[in-house]
């Protein structure tokens, strides 16, 4: 007994020692995670300058990186093998619960990118809705990411743009070399892209948007720099930025139309089966396949159009569903403006009636301002209502742009919807609280999956009677139909990438299921045209967090709170949806 007593002090001493040691040794090796983590970011900020702009970092704003330069790529791969290669050197137990889920992140994030190079996408660099081009028309306006307000910031831009001129060169040989292999746009896109382009075109520079800032120049400039920086605009935009988009139309209008494809999928192009199954795991972080996913379309279809049947009786119409949507497209009392402002003025209205019932969905809010703003003329026509966030520093709104081309013919039937999804409290309370984390590492704070970012916002349009909203049926209906929208998403994309479908197929296919205008889903099935799986995240993470949400409640009864499970899913920042289920997982367990 005494010898046994002793071995077992003696085992207890060892354990001890060890742990003591671990403690010890913990906050280095925790340190030097966040070390690389950190490292990770700052290199990911050099490979893409934009991405530092767009944060509010301007250290970097008068870099446009030539990201289709073998040189680029060449760079890009070895940091996504670099960073993979130092994750191996911490493994999973000497990591706390956060670590892990950075390090499981970080994984799955090099995983993805690495994967990106085995496909061709780099050889069709340029479409309507996606492009690089379009962000820096933005930030040529001056009223984006890009600041103004020195000499030095628009002697920054002027550099920027050099860069941007050089992409603008790789992107038409980029081009050329996919006419030969087979990876071309449709013809269809190509036809939208041409006005883009020849928008930039315009000879007279109070109405070339790349001469903005000259005419926005702060008073507090001398008028020496004036007058240095207006011959320097002036040469800028003459000498290189028409030029430059007058070569690439002449290029596209012509050449480029000529090989465009007839087919609508990417099943159109070489290999482009493997290239839609990288998709559909790169947006939705799940192993699903184009055929599950279609199914599920289908069947979503079907159950939210017997919804829609139950709102179409509500309201006392007689005819069948696919006549109320023509109805609804139609009904000029849903159209009541001729103001562009009255439109913004709206989605500041339905902001102001959910207020008070925000704090009982949640407990935790973001301190980064908001606006509602018309997204701007040049890409109105082409564009969707988008979320653009605000800076890391909080010194920069999230912005909601909304696209009014005629105001006479918007339709206000899914306005709260709308809101609830690209604003509050949609990507605007998602995006702003990761920034705004004291907890996560800086890569996870500007970190993107479609399938957690794009399902939160989805999730987040059933919020709308517990906010307060949808007391008008239209607006329920409204809610119905962006929900359909997204259902509607996951049959027609999957038919075009996998299935054969052309574009005429599923815009009618569309047309048959859900309210939106011939036009406005027109421009729809070709944004999923130009990016294959992109559409399909919303459902997919919508459904996702639902599941989470039912699962918690049925399972933690009365020691639910809305409150806390929002928080849970928010706090994580995004993150692959299986890293997220795990998550809720653990909190159901250890609150049960």
């Amino acid at each position: 007994m005494k010898k046994i007593t002793i071995l077992l002090i003696l085992v207890a001493g060892l354990q001890s020692c060890k742990q003591e040691a671990k403690k010890e040794e913990s906050p280095d090796l925790s340190e030097e995670f966040a070390a690389v983590l950190d490292s990770y970011y700052e290199d990911g900020l050099k490979l893409n300058p934009l991405n530092a702009t767009t944060a509010g970092d301007h250290r970097y704003d008068d870099i446009f990186a030539n990201t289709l330069s073998d040189e680029h790529i060449a760079k890009t791969k070895a940091h996504f093998e670099n960073y993979k290669a130092q994750l191996a050197n911490f493994p999973d137990e000497s990591l706390s619960e956060s670590e892990q889920m950075s390090k499981a992140t970080l994984e799955w994030e090099c995983d993805i990118n690495l994967n990106e190079f085995n496909h061709n996408a780099s050889l069709t660099p340029i479409d309507q809705m996606w492009s690089p081009n379009l962000f820096v028309g933005q930030l040529a306006s001056g009223s984006s990411a890009q600041p103004f307000n020195t000499v030095e910031d628009y002697q920054k831009w002027l550099k920027r743009v050099d860069g941007f001129v050089a992409w603008l060169s790789s992107a038409e040989d980029n081009m050329r070399k996919g006419m030969e292999s087979g990876h071309v746009l449709p013809k269809s896109l190509i036809k939208k892209v041409l006005p883009q382009l020849e928008s930039q075109t315009v000879k007279d520079l109070d109405k070339h948007l790349f001469y903005t800032p000259i005419k926005n120049m702060p008073a507090s400039f001398s008028d020496e720099d004036k007058a240095m920086l207006t011959e320097a605009y002036t040469n800028m935009v003459t000498q290189k930025i028409i030029p430059a988009y007058e070569k690439l139309h002449a290029f596209m209008a012509n050449e480029y139309m000529d090989a465009g494809r007839d087919s609508s999928g990417i099943q159109g192009e070489p290999n482009g089966d493997a290239y839609y199954a990288h998709q559909i795991k790169k947006y939705t972080t799940t192993n699903m396949t184009a055929d599950e996913i279609h199914e599920l379309g289908l069947s979503e279809v079907a159950r939210i159009r017997s919804e829609m049947e139950k709102i179409k009786e509500r309201v006392g119409f007689e005819g069948d569903l696919k006549a109320f949507f023509d109805y609804v497209r139609n009904n000029k009392e849903l159209m009541p403006y001729d103001d562009p402002q009255q439109v913004i003025d709206n989605f500041n209205a339905i902001h102001d009636r959910m207020k008070p019932q925000i704090e009982k969905l949640f407990d935790v809010k973001p301190k980064t301002p908001f606006e509602v703003r018309r997204t701007e003329a040049f890409r109105e026509n082409s564009a969707s209502a988008e979320y653009n966030p605000g800076s890391l520093d909080g010194t920069r709104p999230g912005i909601f742009y909304t696209p009014i081309p005629d105001v006479t013919k918007y339709n206000v039937y899914s306005d709260e919807s709308l809101f609830l999804h690209e604003a509050i409290p949609g990507h605007h309370y998602q995006i702003s609280l990761t920034q705004e984390s004291e907890e996560l590492p800086q890569f996870r704070k500007t970190l993107w999956y479609s399938g957690y970012g794009e399902g939160w916002a989805l999730y987040c349009e059933s919020l709308g009677t517990e906010l307060g909203l949808y007391t008008d049926p239209y607006q329920l209906f409204g809610m119905l139909g962006a929900e359909m929208h997204r259902a509607i998403r996951l049959v027609v994309d999957t038919g075009l990438h996998s299935k054969g479908w052309t574009r005429e197929q599923a815009i009618q296919y569309s047309l048959d299921n859900e309210a939106e205008s011939e036009a406005s889903i027109t421009a729809e099935i070709e944004r999923y045209m130009a990016n294959p799986g992109q559409a399909l995240s919303y459902k997919i993470g919508q459904l996702k967090i639902r599941e989470l949400r039912e699962k918690a409640t049925v399972a933690l009864g009365d020691k639910f709170d809305i409150r806390q499970f929002h928080n849970q899913v928010l706090e994580t920042g995004c993150v692959p949806l299986a890293l997220l289920e795990d998550k809720i997982n653990t909190w159901i367990k250890v609150n049960s």
